[in-house]
């Protein structure tokens, strides 16, 4: 019986709705014509792949933006690289539709993030009081996917790891870890990124029928 819900944040509940379409005109206004499909999955198996920052800054990005044009066979000149930045960085933060569902959920909710402080703010302003536990990497020193961040977690709640369902959008970062724990798991991916998973879910709205 699950007595505890984990998510995490960026990709899960929270996400830039404008980021993909700001890449898309910006690399046009290049010259470069790149499907809107190949430009969402190469930015997410990129992001899988490199450690993001507690909190992230022009040099992470810069590096960030060149690794991905060369993903997708665009040589990353500088005048290109800085444009991506300032296009796309400092986009505003919204939350999923989907992510409504959480307010019907009565058993408790916690994060699990890496992020940096200003996350609970963030939290508050979008979901209220929604979530009892607020963990991130800032704070605990310990950043995903090392295993004691998940530790940590599961002794805050004084869960067993069988009672916890976890929700990420990470292989790499959430999945694997938490598994490894004994947590319940469960991928988010409403992009359909990762066809083969056994872990799937397309909609948050999909969790209730595991709180059962």
């Amino acid at each position: 019986m699950i007595k505890y819900i984990f998510l995490d944040v960026s990709g899960t509940i929270l996400w830039k709705p404008m980021i993909y379409q700001s890449i898309y005109e910006t690399l046009l206004s290049f010259n470069h014509l790149v499907s809107m499909d190949e430009l969402k999955y190469k930015h997410k198996a990129l992001s899988e792949i490199i450690h993001f920052p507690d909190r992230t800054d022009s040099d992470f990005y810069h590096y960030f933006n060149t690794e991905f044009l060369r993903l997708l066979g665009i040589f990353p000149t500088e005048e290109l690289v800085n444009a991506i930045f300032n296009n796309c960085t400092y986009l505003p933060w919204e939350k999923f539709e989907d992510t409504e569902v959480l307010h019907t959920i009565d058993i408790p909710i916690g994060i699990i993030s890496n992020f940096n402080t200003s996350l609970k703010e963030k939290l508050e302003h979008f979901f209220g009081s929604v979530f009892k536990d607020v963990l991130v990497s800032e704070e605990l020193g310990i950043a995903k996917p090392n295993v004691e961040f998940y530790q940590k977690a599961l002794e805050r709640i004084n869960c067993l790891p069988s009672e916890v369902l976890y929700i990420g959008d990470s292989m790499k970062l959430d999945i694997e870890p938490a598994s490894k724990l004994g947590m319940k798991c469960l991928l988010i991916d409403r992009d359909n990124f990762y066809q083969k998973s056994i872990y799937k879910i397309n909609n948050l709205s999909e969790v209730l029928q595991y709180l059962k």
